[in-house]
């Protein structure tokens, strides 16, 4: 038996994606494929800033009072184009600076529909994997975050900015998109200023995850309402885990919630 507080899973793009949680102790996820597992909250929520006890999640790992102070739950994770890192402002002017006043990129990416998204330069790939993106090309390179915020915005019109969780999970792409055509179809169609920041790098990469069957219909599972949950994992992508018959948990959501982990 393992323990620890939930983060979401750390991934290295190889072959087929290598995951790894970390509690406790590291656990190489893969290798518990294809067995059963059991994972068991203890009904206690630490949170992932201050460390306090909190009786809710907010923002996917937050107490009350870090959610509505700390940069890491600002509004601009959400929504770029309201950073003010670059104007040296926002909730720590400090962290900003370190975070969102540095390189990003602006992608495609493709896990069911074409999504729009922005991402540290540093992210790269592991956003897309966090996203559970099969295939994806970078678009535009920005000084910060604010100006990927602004071409994301732009590029809404004709990309989703969502994942459709429920189609990545069961692995329904659409084979005919070619990203790089989607990508310079854009040109006559926005602002001069913006195609300028198109990246050069035309590169996409694909990414396979390690999934022995992708399931036909998908059900999502919740500590809150089950804390006990339990059963062949048949694969994991994006930061889903897979049981048989279709369950999914999603780690990233519950970010912070202490559980113990065993193979059965």
């Amino acid at each position: 038996m393992i323990k620890g507080n939930l983060r979401k899973m750390s991934v290295q793009l190889e072959s087929k994606v290598q995951y790894t949680l970390a509690l406790d102790e590291l656990i190489p996820m893969n290798s518990f494929i294809g067995t059963q597992i059991r994972l068991e909250w203890n009904g206690r929520i630490n949170c992932l800033v201050c460390g306090r006890l909190t009786k809710k999640s907010f923002g996917q790992g937050f107490c009350y009072n870090c959610f509505v102070k700390s940069p890491q739950a600002s509004e601009c994770i959400l929504r770029p184009e309201l950073c003010r890192a670059h104007l040296g402002e926002g909730r720590d002017p400090e962290w900003e600076q370190k975070n969102h006043n540095i390189p990003h990129i602006v992608y495609l990416a493709l896990s069911s529909a074409v999504k729009v998204g922005v991402t540290r330069s540093d992210q790269i790939p592991v956003r897309w994997i966090d996203q559970g993106a099969s295939f994806a090309i970078k678009l535009a390179e920005t000084k910060n975050r604010f100006h990927a915020g602004r071409i994301e915005v732009a590029l809404k019109d004709f990309f989703t900015d969502k994942t459709n969780w429920q189609r990545m999970l069961k692995n329904e792409l659409d084979h005919s998109v070619d990203l790089e055509e989607e990508k310079w179809s854009l040109e006559e169609h926005l602002p001069i200023d913006i195609i300028e920041s198109f990246s050069s790098d035309d590169n996409i990469t694909e990414i396979n995850y390690p999934v022995n069957k992708y399931p036909n219909k998908v059900k999502s599972l919740s500590f809150d309402k089950t804390p006990v949950i339990e059963g062949l994992l048949i694969g994991i992508k994006g930061q889903y885990l897979i049981f048989e018959g279709g369950e999914v948990l999603n780690i990233r959501k519950h970010t912070s919630y202490h559980i113990e982990f065993t193979q059965i």
